[in-house]
């Protein structure tokens, strides 16, 4: 079993026109940059993009929304991106805002089979119109629905041929629960290594999960907000 592909090119030649998409990442960290710019270069159009945020004006998602290719965003954060803003006030980019709580549930329920959760957030606000509320215990909740991709692209620190995955700290965020809530799963990881070399019990996502895996060959390593010590 060798669920290795040549690259991301690759690797996206099943993603067609008006797919959802779950991409990984929170800000710029564990983003998956390669299978993104790979997306660029094909030219794929009308997406729904899931992801918590869109990136910034120059990397990531932030680069389909300059392409135009992103029809609809499913987010939670989107205040980095400047060209989103536009993008949405002039109305060529439909938009679905979710706290970040909620939009974490929505992908794990996803991939649990679960079709809809309640949740007390957003009750008595514009995100619960024309949802259904339900008291528990003296308390208002909206019932939510569940949330899958078609495809999920996903950055992991290490992998093998099989698809294991291993996420480096922070860079796990959405990537981890996402693997779990698309048809088709493509990883790009830092490492590509040989089959015993990550231990078992370290394992985050079993390959059970993954479609498809490939090292990328280069990694930005950005920071999005440089904060430096003051003079004193």
């Amino acid at each position: 079993m060798d669920k290795r592909v040549a690259g991301a090119d690759a690797a996206i030649e099943r993603v067609r026109d008006g797919m959802t998409i779950l991409m990984g990442g929170f800000g710029v960290c564990g983003v998956p940059e390669n299978l993104i710019e790979a997306l660029q270069r094909k030219g794929t159009k009308n997406l729904t993009v899931v992801s918590n945020n869109a990136g910034v004006d120059d990397f990531g998602i932030g680069l389909l929304l300059r392409a135009k290719q992103i029809k609809k965003m499913i987010a939670s954060y989107v205040g980095e991106n400047k060209h989103f803003e536009q993008l949405a006030l002039k109305g060529e980019l439909e938009v679905e805002l979710n706290p970040q709580g909620t939009l974490a549930e929505r992908i794990r329920c996803g991939g649990a089979g679960i079709p809809a959760f309640f949740t007390p957030t957003g009750y008595g606000t514009m995100a619960a119109e024309g949802k259904e509320t339900r008291k528990f215990n003296g308390r208002n909740y909206v019932l939510v629905p569940s949330l899958r991709g078609d495809v999920a692209f996903i950055k992991a620190w290490k992998g093998d041929r099989w698809g294991n995955l291993v996420y480096r700290k922070t860079a796990r965020n959405f990537n981890a629960v996402m693997v779990t809530a698309a048809d088709y799963v493509i990883a790009e990881v830092e490492q590509l290594v040989e089959l015993g070399e990550l231990d078992p019990d370290c394992i985050h996502t079993p390959g059970v999960f993954v479609d498809a895996i490939f090292q990328g060959p280069k990694y930005a390593k950005r920071i999005e907000r440089r904060t430096v010590r003051k003079k004193s």
